[in-house]
């Protein structure tokens, strides 16, 4: 906690911001303090701790730091939106942190069933496909995707079948990165990431939240992932 506000590198500062802000997000939920039933919700209240934090980082009087929500960018498939852009100078620059958030609740917000959860996993993977893009163009320095939900065979599955477990978001489970070609919901999926992501799990309430960022990187070779992943 105090390297939170001690830390000499402000880049790290403001990366420590969004962890320490997505821990206490989380708490808040699982406590029933903050309710979340999409994802636009989480954006709005997860941005509202976030912005809380951000003073306490600045140490010098050319330090400054904000977030932008819904930042437009260009990217290979056209015009996209940024979810969360938190923005950083210091003596040594400009700093930009890009967060892609992801909610899946088991009931949507008008009371049915959501269903779609594979089109959910795939989406977390899509999330870490652009991310790396935000980055690859100079857009951000860094991208996150925070990821919660409420359906725990999402985090500790009793079995891997079917073609969405190629999109693997289980507990632990590390992507070393690689394509995935697998259709999901009869529409073709090309994804492709370049780092490792490992996702680790934390449960509040009746929620499970993680936080994702890609590490190292690789020349992607060989086939992409073309036949279902399961095991039993």
């Amino acid at each position: 906690m105090s390297e939170f506000i001690t830390d000499p590198e402000f880049e790290s500062r403001l990366r420590k911001a969004i962890s320490l802000a997505w821990a206490i997000f989380a708490r808040k939920v699982g406590g029933g303090l903050i309710p979340i039933n999409k994802e636009a919700s989480m954006q709005l209240q997860y941005a509202y701790v976030l912005k809380q934090l951000l003073p306490l980082i600045l140490q010098r009087s050319y330090e400054s730091a904000d977030i932008e929500l819904e930042t437009g960018v260009k990217t290979s498939s056209g015009p996209n939106n940024i979810d969360i852009l938190a923005r950083g100078a210091s003596q040594l620059g400009d700093v930009s942190i890009a967060v892609e958030l992801k909610c899946y609740r088991t009931y949507a917000a008008s009371g049915g069933t959501r269903g779609a959860h594979d089109i959910f996993m795939k989406d977390v993977y899509e999330d870490l496909q652009i991310l790396e893009e935000y980055i690859a163009r100079g857009l951000a320095s860094r991208g996150i995707a925070s990821v919660m939900n409420d359906m725990e065979r999402f985090v500790f599955p009793k079995v891997k079948n079917g073609k969405c477990w190629a999109y693997d978001i289980s507990e632990g489970h590390t992507f070393q990165g690689g394509q995935i070609e697998i259709p999901i919901g009869g529409k073709p999926v090309s994804i492709n990431l370049a780092k490792s992501y490992t996702f680790n799990w934390l449960k509040f309430g009746t929620f499970w939240f993680t936080e994702v960022e890609g590490t190292g990187g690789m020349e992607l070779k060989g086939s992409p992932i073309s036949q279902p992943k399961s095991s039993g």
